[in-house]
């Protein structure tokens, strides 16, 4: 009856290498689901070397003391986490990277997907270090952030205008529709990497969730692009087993957190593969966990300012947001969150690659 009872609370409660070996077992199962075992090799080498990396790198972010600011008016639970070192997307990221380039042969569209990727990664570095620097949870100011996403997002579109086909410039329905955008196109792309990478971003706040999360996506994006852009499939393998090499050193109770660094990288490449393979769509569906996240945080805002009173303290739609602090603060352990997180994120990717 202990052994049950036992048992039982772990699957409500799940520990981080539970989690850690359930991600694992979601991404074998759809891998080997979709693909042959020549092509999940990306997946399992990047695993391999950013795993192996973190154990390197990690130790020197704690003696360098990189530690993450934890902010006072966060889930309280939070602030024993004081001294975990950030910055950890900068050993899994250009890792990643590197391998999805080599065995992408580097074409074009790799090329510039690793461009991307890396641009927003070193803009989050900066926001990082600066962080870090001066000691406060302040980095670079949400303007001086904006600026560089969009200008990173300004140098991508001006790239594709110059060589890809100009059915870029549709985007694929459901059904078989096509909506033509035409010059409105680079607008709208422009918009979708600098949301993701922020949508990603916010994501990040729970051991394990945006690296999983990312982790999941990456491979549902690779297989659904793999068919036209063989290359890209590689470049997502890769990416996704980066994200699964960097949960091994971020699972709960993490000893090393992404950091900008690594969650507006992640983004603006889910971005970056979406945009080149007309997959919007698809995108849109496999990143919706990411979408609520700020969907939840821009309801938060605006309840706020729009039930202001005289005193101008207004009411709090959530407790907190983005919503997985919300679902901390209403009782669940932040295992329970990532658990639900990838199942959920698992069904998305199933539903669009059926």
């Amino acid at each position: 009856m202990k052994s049950n009872s036992v048992s039982l609370n772990r699957l409500i409660n799940p520990t981080g290498w539970t989690l850690l070996v359930f991600l694992g077992g979601i991404l074998m199962i759809i891998a080997f689901g979709f693909l042959t075992i020549n092509q999940i090799l990306p997946l399992l080498l990047s695993t391999i070397a950013c795993g192996a990396l973190g154990y390197v790198v990690v130790p020197i972010l704690q003696k360098i003391k990189a530690s993450q600011i934890i902010q006072e008016d966060g889930p309280q639970s939070h602030l024993k986490k004081a001294g975990t070192p950030t910055m950890g997307g900068i050993f899994f990221i250009p890792t990643a990277v590197i391998i999805g380039l080599i065995m992408g042969d580097f074409t074009g569209n790799v090329i510039a997907s690793a461009l991307v990727t890396l641009s927003y990664g070193f803009i989050g570095w900066v926001d990082d270090w600066q962080i870090l620097r001066k000691k406060t949870n302040l980095g670079l100011t949400p303007k001086q952030k904006l600026i560089l996403q969009i200008g990173v997002a300004i140098i991508f579109c001006i790239w594709m205008y110059f060589s890809q086909p100009a059915s870029i410039t549709s985007i694929e329905l459901p059904f078989n529709f096509i909506l033509p955008l035409g010059f409105f196109f680079w607008f709208v792309a422009t918009f979708v990497m600098v949301a993701q990478s922020n949508a990603t971003n916010l994501t990040d706040g729970v051991d394990g969730l945006a690296g999983g999360t990312c982790a999941i996506a990456f491979l549902g994006l690779g297989i659904l692009v793999g068919e036209n852009y063989p290359d890209l499939l590689i470049f997502c393998l890769a990416i996704s087993g980066g994200c699964l090499g960097f949960v091994i050193h971020n699972r709960n109770k993490a000893s090393v957190f992404m950091g900008d660094t690594g969650s507006l990288a992640l983004g603006a490449s889910l971005a970056a593969v979406g945009i080149l393979s007309q997959n919007l769509w698809a995108l849109f569906i496999i990143s919706l966990l990411f979408f609520v996240e700020s969907l939840s945080v821009i309801a938060q805002v605006t309840y706020y300012k729009a039930t202001k009173d005289a005193e101008g303290k207004g009411k709090r739609l959530l407790k907190m947001a983005p919503i997985h602090h919300h679902l901390e603060l209403s009782g669940w352990s932040e295992t329970q969150i990532v658990g639900v997180f990838y199942i959920i994120n698992t069904i998305l990717i199933l539903l669009i690659l059926s």
